[in-house]
């Protein structure tokens, strides 16, 4: 997994020339879901298929999708049978993100949002589990999880263990502290969106532009910096190419532990 992943939510008609453009600029991951109402899966796969016919190999790329249960789509555009078992719709979702992508296998597949009821979840991780042991799938994840005992549940029950937690980062859930601290036990690669867009307030913050300055760097590049050295992959959706670029350029110099330390501060409101 690249330590920087593009994000293709929202970008609708322009998916297929964001992603090409993203890939060109350097992004080895990919995040997208079967889910019509805020991605457009198969714009991402048109781009897949053009980037291959330019010498670009699928092989290097991370592609991940995501299962979207039945509250998360728009009623009048679901990717799968909506009164189908919640294990065909699975397995549908899957078939569907194939051949959106153009491609057998997938990097990463995660669901999109627990269930309410923890059987039904349980009953989605089983199938997607399927969808591993068949090999059409390297990693399973969750995202938008926000309560530990749900994820340490899944954790003891799953047979393939989540690889992955994607959520917001942000202030609200105190930057999920008590969870990142379990993705670590666990060897859960902790995703985070949001990531600037909700935190304005850091971005412009003197710890930032203080670390700017001594390393050269912007404060975004800064802050990309500080996650990755803490253990956080964070998406980033830009759809600005010199953005792209100089978010790719973030992980070529090393915060010290007195500056991990200070910015530790700055999430955690010490500051």
């Amino acid at each position: 997994m690249p330590p920087l992943i593009y994000g293709t939510a929202w970008k609708k008609e322009r998916t297929k020339e964001l992603v090409i453009q993203a890939v060109k600029a350097g992004f080895k991951g990919i995040d997208t879901a079967c889910q019509p109402k805020h991605y457009n899966e198969a714009g991402v796969g048109e781009a897949l298929e053009a980037l291959q016919q330019e010498g670009y190999k699928r092989s290097d790329l991370f592609i991940q999708t995501k299962f979207t249960p039945l509250g998360g789509q728009d009623p009048y555009n679901i990717p799968y049978d909506k009164d189908a078992d919640l294990s065909t719709q699975v397995a549908q979702s899957f078939e569907v993100s194939k051949q959106n992508l153009r491609t057998d296998t997938i990097d990463s597949l995660v669901l999109h949002s627990p269930l309410s009821d923890y059987e039904d979840l349980l009953t989605v991780w089983r199938a997607m589990e399927q969808i591993h042991h068949k090999g059409e799938v390297g990693q399973l994840g969750i995202s938008n999880t926000y309560d530990l005992s749900t994820l340490e549940r899944l954790y003891a029950d799953a047979k393939v263990k989540p690889a992955v937690l994607q959520n917001r980062f942000y202030q609200d859930t105190d930057y999920d502290k008590e969870i990142r601290q379990w993705c670590k036990e666990k060897n859960v690669t902790y995703q985070s969106f949001w990531t600037l867009t909700a935190n304005p307030h850091i971005l412009r913050s003197e710890e930032l532009f203080a670390l700017a300055r001594k390393y050269d760097k912007n404060v975004i590049q800064i802050f990309f910096t500080y996650l990755h050295q803490i253990g956080i992959t964070p998406l980033t959706g830009t759809t600005d190419l010199q953005h792209m670029q100089s978010d790719l350029q973030s992980f070529d110099i090393s915060l010290d532990k007195d500056e991990i330390l200070r910015l530790d501060a700055l999430i955690e409101g010490e500051i």
